[in-house]
């Protein structure tokens, strides 16, 4: 398995993908490893907070389409149904260091974090209607509430994928670094939340969240009911088909 948590250290749990040769897509093993993690880092009270990074060049590509395919149909005990519901419900803080592309599920992940940093090279694409497949993860939620729906429509209709300042700028991350200083960045970061007040922090993240939690709850599923019917459908199967071809080709 080639994902990896590091030494709870400060407070700070490191969640690492170490998939670089599949520019750290996620199969279901992986969703698996991430689903527990999470809940462990959770569970642990000597844990404050919980920080994403990866191996590599490039954050996520996304989901393994080929695992996907052949895997169970998706429902409420599925283990990518399960981590997102406990994303959307994380008590602790959340953050992310993003390097190179982050795809789908990879750039979705993002909208769920507390803080997140990019690196310079960063890119966020949300390519779904291009595989015939809807958006995921919230993201038709959570784009429109915090870009407005003209930028959420040129991300999630027309599949623009957007550059690191872009992103900062239009509010989808806190910090632009180096691409070299990323690490050193999210530790430094991470490390600076761990040493605030616990029970402060923790229930100054519950406010926030709260207005819209129940949303998200009901986003997640609505979202999945769409996407499992797309998925299953000419269309998509047709379009991932010939991605796959493509990229078995190179």
């Amino acid at each position: 398995m080639n994902t990896e948590h590091g030494q709870d250290g400060d407070g700070v749990r490191h969640i690492r993908l170490n998939r670089p040769e599949k520019r750290n897509a996620l199969d279901l093993a992986r969703y698996q490893w991430l689903r527990e993690q999470l809940r462990s880092a959770i569970e642990d009270p000597g844990v404050r907070i919980i920080a994403f990074a990866a191996e590599g060049p490039d954050f996520c590509a996304g989901n393994d389409l080929a695992d996907f395919l052949a895997g169970p149909e998706l429902g409420p005990e599925h283990p990518i149904i399960e981590l997102l519901h406990a994303l959307a419900d994380c008590p602790k803080p959340l953050l992310a260091g993003v390097q190179g592309n982050a795809v789908g599920i990879g750039a979705t992940l993002l909208l769920h974090m507390d803080l997140v940093l990019l690196a310079e090279d960063a890119r966020l694409s949300f390519p779904f209607v291009d595989l015939g497949l809807v958006p995921e993860f919230t993201s038709s939620l959570l784009l429109p509430r915090r870009l407005g729906h003209v930028r959420a429509c040129q991300l999630l209709l027309l599949g623009d994928s957007l550059d690191a300042a872009t992103a900062r700028d239009w509010g989808l991350a806190n910090q632009l670094v180096a691409t070299t200083e990323l690490p050193a960045r999210l530790e430094e970061t991470a490390r600076r939340l761990a040493a605030k007040p616990t029970r402060a922090l923790l229930a100054s993240k519950a406010l926030l969240k709260a207005p819209e939690q129940t949303l998200l709850h009901r986003a997640i599923d609505q979202e999945i009911e769409v996407f499992r019917q797309a998925l299953a459908g000419d269309e998509a199967q047709a379009l991932i088909a010939a991605l796959l071809a493509r990229i078995g080709g190179r």
